[in-house]
């Protein structure tokens, strides 16, 4: 009789298979609040324009996400996890250990934003004054214009993202290393990134309306959140200009807008064909942001043609990312 050895990971796919029958019909998918309006609007037209009940869209923030998502495989775990920064190697291995095999798909690109009410002063700052006002390891002002008299005379009150965030992740990579650099700071890939916790810096959840909503009210704050949110509201905010350059969807597709990052979301293998729709409502968002795709009015700034393909790609074949090809 012949024996054969069974991995975690083949377990792990009998296990989820072996229930098929009896599967969720919906498919689930968490992550990032960011992600959230762009995967919520697919969700909504994927359940309208095919027989696939509407997938259920949970905003809990990329580390959070992809927490849930790598932890097994079965239909009490999500099938997708949207992130508003690149999964880490150390999450890939840990989604491996537990079974989880993952393809990633760019969802397209996006600019982190610093924006105030309309009706407050004007900010026009540098990534270095950036640092300034909020590392934990700098000068530790108490208004803008201790930075620099040319700044607005008012108390530095910014409200953003918790460390469970991509936003929040990326604006530490993006903004606070080269505003470091520039600022003379020390340790910039490490203590020079942290921001102060004194109450200058105020996290405010996963839920970047929220941020949003308290701007209106309190009109000499500043709030950092992605691009889409400062496009949904025009009416109400206004983005601060950095290094010279104001945060505009041209700006960020041109890749002049120096906060700009790519998105992206993560497909588990194991439920593809068991969860009813999940290759389907993948392309449905891949293909909803190309050119002429629906996510652009959302402020979401399209993918390349190359990489457009390379994402269609992805979808129809699933290549596997692993720890090795990272």
């Amino acid at each position: 009789m012949n024996f054969v050895k069974l991995t975690a990971s083949t377990l792990a796919i009998a296990a989820v298979s072996a229930t098929a029958a009896s599967a969720r019909d919906q498919i689930r998918i968490v992550g990032s609040s960011t992600v959230f309006p762009f995967s919520t609007a697919v969700a909504e037209q994927f359940g309208k324009s095919t027989d696939f009940a509407t997938p259920v869209v949970e905003s809990t923030g990329s580390g959070g996400g992809v927490k849930l998502f790598c932890a097994g495989v079965g239909e009490e775990h999500p099938d997708i996890t949207n992130a508003s920064r690149r999964i880490k190697q150390s999450e890939v291995e840990q989604c491996i250990e537990n079974g989880v095999n993952l393809t990633e798909v760019v969802a397209g690109y996006d600019g982190i934003v610093i924006a105030n009410a309309k009706s407050g002063p004007d900010f026009e700052l540098t990534l270095g004054q950036v640092w300034q006002a909020l590392a934990a390891h700098g000068p530790m002002p108490t208004t803008w214009d201790e930075i620099d008299p040319a700044l607005p005379a008012v108390e530095i009150e910014v409200l953003g993202p918790p460390p469970t965030s991509g936003t929040r992740d990326a604006f530490e990579e993006l903004a606070m290393a080269a505003g470091c650099e520039e600022a003379g700071g020390t340790d910039c890939e490490g203590e020079g990134l942290h921001i102060r916790d004194d109450g200058k810096f105020i996290e405010s959840g996963e839920n970047d309306n929220l941020i949003v909503s308290k701007l209106e009210a309190n009109d000499r704050a500043l709030g950092i959140f992605g691009f889409s949110f400062l496009d949904q509201n025009a009416d109400a905010l206004k983005g601060a200009v950095v290094d010279g350059v104001e945060p505009t969807f041209d700006a960020i597709a041109d890749g002049d807008y120096p906060v700009s990052r790519s998105m992206y979301f993560y497909i588990k293998h194991a439920h593809v064909g068991v969860i009813p729709g999940v290759i389907e409502y993948a392309s449905e968002f891949v293909n909803a942001n190309g050119e002429d795709g629906y996510l652009i009015d959302l402020g979401l700034i399209p993918v390349s043609e190359d990489l457009m393909a390379q994402n269609q790609d992805a979808v129809a074949n699933l290549p596997e990312l692993t720890a090795e090809n990272y």
